[in-house]
């Protein structure tokens, strides 16, 4: 694996330029996600998302008559393996663009590299706040946690009735401490009771201490900002307590491994928004999953319907600009509006952030993720 070093503009050992990209008989586009490690449940679906988009596009012709190539590296979920990774697509693959990562401390870290060296990179799950804001060259197409949010805190309190909130943070996740003021924003807006803050850590076990607090605060719901795994298990301390509670969160929860985990603990008790739901589908939704579980045999999620997403949504940007050059084609992506994507509607502002609507509420049912409800966004 490259080391982590860039000079912006820089193509590596060659003078190939990013107008260059298309010059050989593919054109390459590299996978940002983890495939192993403690969000390899965000990238494994991702992935499968990436490979099918890209085997549906070549069999219709390619793009600009060449095919397209997906290059797969496993981040690992690390700061320093997506560096790499993100090094050798550019320098090495000669990728056209990048798709992922679905973390946004990750994106983060590639998008500045990306933009230093004039490479469109397209986050298929980064929500949090000062990704687009790197540069021009950096996209996504997820449901963004400041739309979102209120959206989730008004049903939380009009359709609910939950007036006094809980709230735990993983400290050590960056997901998470970027969720928690957003819930708070929107909780302190609608004037919702804050009657406890705790935290956590990802890769803690032992959540008994902070269930007892959760226990005597009179909370009514508990909102938890980090991933899947601590979810899983605080409400299995939870159920262990003989405590009535819901826990509600953000995409971060969406993960196979909820379920495995929580088993009856999480069933319908745990409910999280995202830009995706298998439930109600629209007719391309309805037309991807039949291609998706024909391919794989199983259900599709929102990481493999975004990253479909964003591979087409790239090739539509090539096409219409005539040009795999990202320096091109970019200006083309930027004006993308009412993309009837698999994932839902997407429309980017001029600020280059994503609108989509509606947001859906899962939770976990016999095991499998169920559609809760559907809320409107509405963004000025």
């Amino acid at each position: 694996m490259m080391m982590f070093s860039l000079i912006a503009g820089c193509g590596g050992g060659t003078n190939e330029t990013n107008g260059d990209k298309a010059a050989g008989d593919t054109i390459r586009l590299g996978f940002l996600g983890a495939t192993t490690g403690s969000v390899a449940n965000y990238g494994i679906p991702g992935e499968k998302g990436m490979k099918l988009a890209i085997q549906e596009i070549n069999a219709e012709g390619g793009v600009l008559g060449k095919q397209l190539e997906g290059i797969y590296e496993d981040n690992k979920g690390e700061n320093s393996e997506i560096a790499n990774i993100t090094t050798k697509y550019i320098t090495r693959d000669k990728v056209a663009g990048m798709i992922g990562d679905p973390c946004t401390g990750l994106t983060k870290v590639a998008a500045d590299i990306a933009q230093k060296n004039k490479m469109v990179i397209f986050s298929a799950g980064a929500t949090g706040e000062g990704v687009v804001e790197i540069g021009d060259y950096v996209f996504r197409n997820t449901l963004l946690d400041k739309f979102a949010v209120p959206v989730v805190v008004d049903w939380m309190l009009d359709d609910q009735g939950w007036k006094n909130v809980a709230i735990i943070t993983s400290l050590n996740n960056g997901y998470s401490t970027a969720l928690t003021p957003v819930f708070k924003q929107a909780l302190e807006a609608r004037q919702v009771n804050i009657v406890l803050e705790d935290s956590v850590n990802d890769g803690e076990t032992d959540f008994t201490a902070q269930v007892t607090k959760l226990k005597n605060s009179g909370a009514d719901v508990l909102v938890f900002t980090g991933y899947y795994t601590e979810a899983a298990l605080i409400m299995n301390e939870v159920q262990k307590q003989n405590f009535d509670i819901k826990l509600i969160g953000g995409d971060g929860l969406y993960g196979q491994d909820l379920a495995k985990l929580g088993l009856s603990a999480v069933e319908e008790k745990v409910i999280f928004y995202c830009g995706f739901s298998t439930d109600q589908p629209s007719a391309e939704t309805e037309a991807f999953l039949e291609k998706y579980r024909a391919e794989y045999n199983e259900e599709p999620d929102m990481f493999s319907a975004q990253y479909y997403d964003a591979v087409r949504i790239l090739a539509d940007a090539m096409e219409t600009s005539g040009s795999a050059d990202p320096t091109v084609y970019k200006e083309e992506l930027a004006k993308l509006k009412d993309y009837p994507g698999v994932s839902g509607m997407t429309s980017f502002r001029e600020d280059r952030e994503p609108v989509k609507s509606p947001v859906f509420l899962l939770t976990v049912k016999d095991g499998k993720f169920a559609l809760v409800n559907k809320l409107p966004v509405e963004v000025k």
